[in-house]
């Protein structure tokens, strides 16, 4: 079987999963939709694929599922109207910035019957899975406290800022997603800090560049995210989990493993510099989880469910932040 695609929004994010598209079997991109003709041509022209309008490939015979890589404020109105034509829908994060939206959306896709997945491209690092994997095994014993530092080489625009809905929404939002993930268990309650260390613009647009955030279980699990809009050294990206038992964690990663030591000391490749190099292969591992829960017919993850709990997550980190206190999450 192959699955043929149509990828709404021909953007940064866009052109990482046509590249995803295209290195795993059983997927073909068939047509790609965007507001500027330029970035559409571009995918057009790298990958082949048709340049149609978002109506066009929505109603299209020849695609079966559409890739929604749009800016946020557009997703829930897309995942709408996919649902309504039958297509499968692979959305990337977040589902809107409104809680109350992201309920009524995931209502549609149910009535709909649609198929769903949400876009937290971490879950299927390599890496990342293994923990997950050695946690399953019982090699750390019971989870107590997970640990993630998840650190951008540098801010985006402060422009970008109001469109994206801050940083717990935009960036943190995948942290969030990882505690629950890693944790087994929802988080009930958050206190977050943060400040505009980085970029003075962005702290003038409302948000934070820096920040931590301590989740609590209700069982007493714990998780703590340390997120910076900038690291020096590259793409800082590093999970913990500690449990009854051991400790299992996953470090950065490097272009090679070589290190070089004389007379001035030890010197190795610097990190991946962002998330296209950073995580290809998670996304090209989350497009074929995609195809073959569609193949076999097993329940999407990540999930609408899961889009709406990061979310609610990310919605009382911000209410913590802004009321300097500890907020229970309002699923």
């Amino acid at each position: 079987m192959t699955l043929r695609f149509g990828l709404l929004g021909a953007g940064r994010i866009g052109k990482v999963h046509a590249g995803a598209v295209a290195a795993t079997p059983g997927a073909k991109l068939v047509a790609v939709a965007d507001a500027l003709p330029e970035a559409a041509a571009f995918i057009s022209k790298s990958s082949g694929a048709e340049v149609r309008t978002i109506d066009e490939i929505m109603n299209a015979k020849d695609i079966d599922a559409v890739l929604i890589t749009t800016p946020t404020d557009m997703h829930s109105d897309m995942i709408e109207q996919a649902a309504r034509a039958k297509k499968a829908i692979f959305c990337e994060k977040p589902i809107d910035l409104d809680l109350d939206r992201v309920r009524r959306c995931l209502d549609t896709v149910a009535k709909e019957k649609a198929a769903l997945m949400i876009g937290f491209n971490r879950r299927f690092d390599p890496n990342f899975m293994e923990v997950r994997a050695r946690i399953d095994a019982g090699h750390i014993g019971a989870v107590e406290m997970v640990s993630i530092t998840s650190r951008d080489p540098s801010p985006p625009p402060a422009t970008y800022v109001a469109r994206s809905g801050g940083m717990f929404r935009d960036m943190t939002i995948h942290d969030f997603d990882m505690a629950a993930f890693l944790l087994g268990e929802d988080p009930v309650k958050v206190f977050a800090v943060g400040s505009s260390l980085v970029d003075p613009e962005i702290g003038k647009a409302g948000d934070i560049d820096s920040g931590s955030v301590i989740l609590t279980t209700k069982s007493g699990k714990i998780a703590q995210i340390s997120n910076s809009r900038r690291a020096t050294y590259g793409y800082d990206q590093r999970i913990e989990v500690h449990g009854s038992k051991g400790m299992v964690h996953a470090e950065n990663l490097r272009a090679t493993t070589v290190e070089v030591a004389d007379a001035e000391g030890y010197r190795r490749e610097p990190l991946l510099n962002f998330f296209m190099t950073r995580y290809t292969q998670a996304y090209a591992n989350e497009i074929a989880t995609f195809i073959k829960a569609l193949e076999t017919g097993k329940p999407m993850k990540p999930s609408g469910e899961d889009g709406l709990k990061a979310l609610a997550m990310a919605d009382a980190a911000v209410k913590s932040l802004k009321e300097g206190r500890q907020v229970e999450i309002a699923y």
